[in-house]
């Protein structure tokens, strides 16, 4: 039986994981969500992934019982990486962890891999690796402290502090935390108003953000004009940047062609 299913809505997938009871991840439901997330990639018809679980855990992380029957902490979880998506660089489509509950361990690295967290009310995060031994090596310890302030995102590693849902919205983990019944809705929303931008400038935005994270304003502006993000060029050059200007001149909605 899949741990994971999918959801079309228009030009946005629903990746749901659904493996009870803590929605806990194995190997094979690793490269389950790499080929729902590639489906997203490669399907030009889809704009925006969301990516949730079922039940009280979004995702608890690493399967223990897969890692006491054999299982390696360095075993191969396929090209995405763990979960699927926390090495999945060449990804070009935004995603939204829609965080139902816990997002523990590797459970917290994947809604860190996304590029937004909605989280519902009932939704904590921590990071238990240091207690089992083991490290947050799946983005946890390289994410985390880009996103939250660096005291509190040492804290969380070291000790593995929990979160609780208006913590992370305080400290600008999460975008927005809404009550468990309209989470999705919510998510839904959300990706229908990024669907709504120009696919080559979403994904434009994307690199430029990634390639230019950490770096001094002069240095950024170096990087994006350098000609190494062709992703940036190729948006400069679209029909998609004639027909934006020129669909709020005649007062209508813009047709993207994503070229």
């Amino acid at each position: 039986m899949s741990a994971v299913s999918l959801a079309r809505h228009g030009e946005i997938l629903v990746i749901t994981l659904d493996r009870p009871k803590a929605n806990a991840i194995d190997v094979a439901t690793s490269l389950q969500l790499y080929a729902a997330f590639r489906a997203l990639n490669d399907d030009p018809a889809l704009r925006v992934g969301i990516v949730t679980g079922t039940g009280r855990f979004f995702s608890a992380g690493w399967d223990l019982n897969a890692a006491n029957e054999g299982e390696a902490a360095d075993a191969d979880h396929g090209p995405g990486g763990f979960a699927g998506l926390t090495e999945y660089f060449d990804l070009t489509k935004p995603v939204i962890a829609a965080v139902n509950g816990l997002a523990v361990g590797g459970g917290f690295e994947l809604a860190l891999a996304a590029d937004l967290i909605v989280a519902s009310t009932q939704a904590r995060f921590w990071l238990p690796e240091v207690q089992l031994g083991i490290l947050p090596d799946s983005g946890g310890l390289l994410r985390l402290p880009k996103v939250l302030p660096a005291a509190l995102a040492r804290e969380m590693i070291l000790t593995g502090r929990r979160l609780e849902a208006q913590e992370a919205l305080a400290a600008g983990l999460v975008s927005r935390i809404v009550q468990p019944d309209v989470l999705l809705d919510t998510a839904l929303d959300l990706a229908r108003e990024i669907a709504k931008g120009a696919p080559l400038a979403i994904r434009a935005a994307r690199e430029i953000l990634r390639a230019t994270e950490g770096l001094e304003v002069a240095a950024a502006y170096r990087t994006m004009r350098s000609g190494s993000i062709p992703s940036y060029s190729a948006m400069l050059d679209s029909e998609d940047a004639l027909e934006g200007p020129r669909a709020f001149a005649e007062g209508r909605t813009p047709h993207w062609q994503g070229r």
